[in-house]
């Protein structure tokens, strides 16, 4: 089973990725709309492409109101 931390890392580096953003300028405790930049159909996006990586489902009511890599690291986790 996967970790917190490997969950966390998996998500920043994937964020990274797709946002075309430096992997060291992500932490677990950011914003991600504030530091991507992004809105929140951007935002979806990368929920669906976490989904698919991850091979979870998240119902919208679990990541309604999550800003933050940390939180929705933790929503992931749940679910693996």
């Amino acid at each position: 089973m996967q970790t917190p931390d490997q969950t966390i890392n998996e998500i920043l580096d994937l964020a990274a990725i797709h946002f075309k953003t430096p992997r060291e300028q992500l932490s677990a405790d950011d914003d991600f709309f504030k530091k991507l930049g992004i809105d929140s159909l951007q935002a979806l996006e990368m929920l669906t492409r976490l989904e698919n990586h991850f091979s979870v489902e998240l119902p919208d009511y679990e990541v309604q109101g999550v800003t933050d890599f940390r939180t929705l690291a933790e929503r992931i986790q749940a679910r693996l």
